[in-house]
């Protein structure tokens, strides 16, 4: 008849303290598991939220842009009817002349009369070549601005963007870490408190040997 194995006392808080080990180990690993999880949804949330804010500052970029160039339209289109005025009022001054010099029976082809239309063609020329030149330099600068914040804003979120996936990949790395270090902490903790790590002879293959499990 097999006999029942014989567990001291100490043995039996050994084994309680292995238990108690094992399961600090399990919770040791479950924190592990969380914080990877944390660290990984975080890496997740850090490029989501980069791509969201690049797409709202294209978005404004754009708006800003079409304001620009509007703004920009509407200044050339006043220096446009700032020439026209200009060619208006020289056409309504040489008609004035030519009248008052036919109600004098002055030559309109000759004389001072002449030379006065002349004058006034030339001086109004100068002034709309000038006005025409600004109507330009609006178009080309409001042009010029609106492509600076596109551009600016473009370069801006791919700095962005490769700042959140440096970000992301730091996390990722985290996440495994934190994993490895918990499987690695989770492992000694059991190995410090396996109760037949310090004896020579397994008490268990000794039951194994003696009791039911004897040869």
């Amino acid at each position: 008849m097999a006999t029942a194995p014989n567990v001291t006392l100490g043995q039996a808080q050994a084994v309680g303290g292995f238990l108690d080990a094992y399961a600090s180990s399990q919770m040791q690993k479950t924190a592990a598991i969380q914080q990877q999880t944390a660290y990984l949804v975080q890496a997740r949330d850090t490029l989501a939220i980069a791509e969201v804010r690049a797409g709202l500052d294209e978005t404004y970029a754009a708006v800003q842009a079409g304001r620009v160039l509007q703004k920009a339209e509407t200044e050339s289109r006043n220096w446009q009817i700032a020439g026209n005025t200009l060619l208006r009022n020289m056409r309504q001054t040489n008609a004035t002349l030519r009248a008052r010099a036919a109600a004098s029976g002055v030559a309109l082809g000759a004389g001072s009369i002449e030379a006065v239309q002349a004058e006034n063609v030339a001086a109004t020329m100068r002034d709309l070549g000038v006005v025409d030149l600004n109507a330009l330099t609006a178009k080309v600068l409001g042009f010029d601005d609106a492509m600076g914040l596109i551009q600016s804003t473009e370069l801006q979120n791919t700095l962005n963007l490769f700042q959140a996936q440096r970000q992301s990949g730091q996390y990722t790395q985290a996440a495994g870490a934190a994993r490895q270090a918990g499987g690695m902490l989770s492992s000694f903790t059991l190995a410090k408190a396996d109760p037949f790590s310090g004896m020579v002879k397994d008490p268990l293959a000794e039951w194994r040997r003696t009791g039911s499990g004897g040869d």
